[in-house]
């Protein structure tokens, strides 16, 4: 499936945003995907973003999908933009992802969702916490909620009063990043805060576990378990 790139600007810097689009007139919902970290060169040296916007796209929502690595040089270190992560970077990054999204002409700008895988699992439980404009939002084994992500940042799960929406999480109960008692607090922060959610956990199954281009990560039947079930809430929530 094609796509098309936008350029737009975020505290001065110039992020590209990825967009993909459904057959038909529309107006379509739409989703903001976050990507993992194995991106950081590029969405476009990313098969496994683009295979899972296509995906979305091919089920009916158009989908946008902001580089939030742009602050650093593509060929730049993961390591380099995995310890200069700062989540006062990140949350404009999703915004302007977001209203490139919602401008387009074929989307209804009422049906937005949110989902990410890994750290994109991450970024995307960060996004819903600064947006009230969600409407449903998909956590894919997002480690880290719980870090410190830039100095003066609370930890992502200190904002989940501020969700607004129903989140579904999927995770592997082999996974260390985050364990299963991470996925406990996750499902504790959301509990007293009141957000309506539904945790899904995978025997055999660790981390990034729907990475079918890695062998040794993938489970096929996890992997297709959680796409029907994702399809189906966002088709609740947004269609």
């Amino acid at each position: 499936m094609a796509y098309r790139v936008e350029t737009t600007q975020v505290k001065g810097s110039t992020m590209e945003v990825f967009l993909f689009e459904p057959k038909g007139a529309g107006p379509h919902p739409g989703l903001v995907l976050c990507q993992h970290i194995p991106g950081h060169m590029g969405i476009e040296k990313d098969p496994f973003t683009l295979k899972t916007a296509e995906r979305y796209a091919a089920s009916g929502y158009s989908v946008s999908v902001p580089f939030i690595y742009h602050w650093w040089p593509k060929e730049a270190d993961m390591q380099i933009k995995r310890d200069g992560f700062r989540d006062d970077w990140t949350i404009p990054d999703l915004l302007a992802g977001y209203e490139v999204l919602v401008g387009q002409k074929n989307v209804d700008g009422g049906r937005i969702g949110i989902a990410g895988h890994c750290w994109g699992g991450r970024v995307c439980w960060l996004g819903v916490c600064s947006n009230p404009r969600y409407k449903a939002c998909a956590v894919f084994y997002g480690g880290g909620v719980k870090e410190v992500r830039g100095t003066g940042n609370p930890p992502a799960i200190d904002l989940t009063p501020d969700i607004p929406c129903p989140v579904i999480g999927f995770f592997g109960n082999d996974d260390q990043n985050p364990s299963p008692k991470d996925v406990d607090d996750y499902a504790a922060a959301l509990a007293k805060a009141g957000v309506e959610h539904t945790f899904h956990r995978y025997d055999g199954a660790g981390h990034a576990f729907q990475w079918a281009d890695n062998k040794d990560r993938y489970r096929e039947k996890a992997s297709e378990d959680a796409w029907r079930k994702a399809l189906a809430f966002f088709a609740e929530k947004l269609k």
